[in-house]
């Protein structure tokens, strides 16, 4: 790897080895930064995963272009992963400064507008999912937060950008070489992955991160077995050869398959740990799983994310027929032992 700049401009650092630069774009979450990279070839200049839009992202990736001597017009594509913000946020606005073709998913697409597009206020995600956590138990001290945070993430991804959609059926040309989408699903409905077997290198977005488990999330309107899903797109990740993943998140990692093998066992072990509560308990709810997993001393940002993560392994069980759905007295949901 080459020289990486740290300063008041993002880190930089130069893949050479498979004609990478990577770029690390500010967030304000636990997770620090986002991994993007440039690609470069004749037709120009391709973005994967540019990150949310805030001041300081843009300010960060005027600094970068400029050390890098990019022009923002050379831009021709920009192409995303998932729909989450600190991923597709900045492509709208970057679609706008060049006129860059944006690339995703259809099924990430139809995320993107299930989350962020133009609804009636009282019928979009910031209704829907406070209703959907309170019939899982959640308190009102929660529901009332998640309106606000939910809005919040609105000027991140604005302007919507217009998208041209990937399939699995079509390779796609990134810095001179063809890559393979590999679609999963679990983490973000519609991920890809871009897989380029001759040198054993994939993006993996956030389909397979080396030091923490991506969350998995059920959501209303959304894939009702997201962690099914997950578990078999990890499988089939696995499958792939693959030298060097570069995530979206953390560093560059080589221990691809035994990093899936890990996440494989992480989540057979949560399944195991909650069945284990179902049955000592008799009955829970889904608020009640999360704050078991994982505490009450979050932010409403980690608490959204914990109990739309402790609601996809309860329906996992379900699925697996080892525990069951029923609905309470007081007309809330609660899970049993099957």
């Amino acid at each position: 790897m080459g020289q990486e700049t740290i300063g008041h401009m993002p880190a930089i650092s130069h893949l050479n080895e498979d004609q990478l630069i990577q770029v690390k774009i500010t967030l304000d979450s636990p997770l620090r930064w986002v991994n993007s990279y440039i690609l470069q070839d004749e037709q120009g200049i391709t973005l994967i995963d540019p990150g949310p839009r805030t001041m300081s992202s843009e300010q960060e990736w005027a600094q970068a272009l400029a050390a890098l001597q990019l022009n923002v017009e050379d831009i021709t594509s920009v192409v995303l992963t998932h729909h989450h913000p600190d991923h597709y946020g900045i492509a709208g606005w970057f679609q706008e400064q060049s006129g860059a073709k944006v690339w995703m998913s259809e099924r990430a697409h139809q995320e993107a507008q299930l989350m962020w597009g133009e609804k009636p206020h009282d019928a979009g995600m910031n209704k829907q999912l406070p209703a959907f956590f309170a019939a899982h138990g959640m308190p009102e001290f929660w529901l009332s937060q998640i309106p606000e945070h939910l809005d919040s993430f609105i000027q991140q991804v604005s302007p919507q950008p217009k998208v041209t959609y990937i399939n699995e059926e079509t390779h796609i040309s990134m810095g001179g070489r063809l890559w393979v989408p590999v679609q999963t699903a679990g983490h973000a409905p519609g991920h890809i992955s871009f897989y380029h077997p001759d040198s054993g290198v994939i993006l993996c977005g956030d389909a397979v991160l080396p030091q923490i488990s991506p969350n998995i999330s059920l959501v209303p309107d959304s894939d009702a077995e997201p962690l099914h899903l997950f578990l078999e797109g990890l499988r089939r990740l696995q499958e792939l050869n693959v030298r060097t993943a570069y995530p979206g998140h953390r560093h560059p990692f080589t221990h691809f398959r035994e990093r899936i093998e890990a996440l494989l066992l992480h989540h057979e072990e949560r399944l195991t740990n909650i069945a284990g509560m179902l049955s000592a308990a008799g009955c829970l709810t889904g608020f009640e799983v999360c704050v078991a997993l994982f505490g009450d001393k979050l932010g409403i940002h980690q608490m959204r994310f914990a109990m739309c993560e402790a609601l996809a392994h309860l329906a996992e069980l379900v699925r697996q027929n080892r525990a069951e759905l029923s609905e309470t007295e007081a007309g809330m949901f609660c899970f049993k032992p099957a």
